[in-house]
């Protein structure tokens, strides 16, 4: 079975410093490697809201790079710091990127990230159609 990484241009010098790739795609399938909210500077954003935008827009850049979108998103897992906190707000910008059919989804509280600030990271799995 073949295999290609997925790594927009934007990410690929943080990848190759970190020797992965943001996504695989593989059998029809992307499987993603989780994400902050982090920049390809590793600046988080400094707003909870701003850094939940921002997974979901790198996540979309992955994506992109298999000619697929949001809509492709098969399942979801989320791991949050503080979960109960924010998850009204997490809840909230996660419907202005996802549409039904949702992905299936799982939110796991956790005690920490490896990146520093990042109160959320998102893996997904998304299928061709």
């Amino acid at each position: 079975m073949s295999r290609r990484a997925l790594v927009p241009p934007a990410l690929r010098d943080a990848c190759a410093r970190a020797g992965m790739s943001p996504g695989i795609l593989s059998g029809g399938h992307v499987f993603m490697t989780g994400v902050t909210g982090a920049g390809a500077d590793g600046v988080m954003p400094a707003t909870e809201k701003a850094q939940f935008h921002a997974c979901f827009e790198k996540i979309a850049a992955v994506l992109a790079e298999a000619d697929m979108a949001l809509t492709h998103i098969v399942e979801m897992t989320s791991y949050h710091v503080g979960l109960r906190a924010h998850f009204d707000a997490f809840d909230a910008v996660r419907k202005t990127f996802l549409e039904a059919p949702y992905p299936a989804w799982t939110a796991v509280e956790v005690a920490g990230l490896r990146r520093e600030g990042a109160v959320v990271e998102i893996r997904v799995i998304a299928a061709l159609d």
